[in-house]
């Protein structure tokens, strides 16, 4: 069972980023931007290093993160995050960043064990009754004998 919605971004704003294992630059963003667009550097190119990074976790939680990250992580074990959304450059960065957060939070996360569990006695004898019940509707179906 994954984290709901609004739990990850709870989770998500008590993420810590290491400014030290961040590395950022900006690049010209596509997409419509009127008079900015091939002009101004507004799209931003994350490079998070995750080995070297603090506040991630234990190796158990970095190697699901590097899993999450998917196609986004490089051989090197970096993961590149790139944001364009938007026409400022600052939020593009707080979007690259809030999207780091947000895989952090949902790799620290443990789903909790389950403990196997048997049916009891009688609940055993209602699916017998109900599968008794249904081979018998079905055993009646069909054309009425002739007397």
């Amino acid at each position: 069972m994954s984290l709901r919605e609004d739990d990850l971004d709870r989770a998500a704003r008590n993420v810590r980023l290491d400014e030290a294992a961040i590395e950022e630059s900006y690049l010209l963003a596509s997409g419509p931007g009127g008079q900015n667009v091939n002009k101004v550097s507004t799209a931003v190119r994350l490079r998070f290093r995750v080995a070297g990074a603090r506040f991630v976790g234990d190796d158990e939680t970095r190697r699901r993160l590097l899993a999450l990250a998917g196609s986004r992580a490089t051989a090197e074990g970096d993961i590149v995050l790139l944001a364009d959304r938007f026409r400022s450059r600052e939020r593009n960065r707080e979007d690259a960043r809030d999207r780091l957060r947000r895989m952090i939070a949902e790799a620290r996360h443990r789903d909790p064990l389950r403990r196997p569990t048997r049916p009891s006695l009688g609940a055993k004898r209602r699916r017998m009754d109900e599968k008794t019940k249904r081979g018998a509707i079905k055993r009646n179906r069909g054309r009425p004998v002739a007397d």
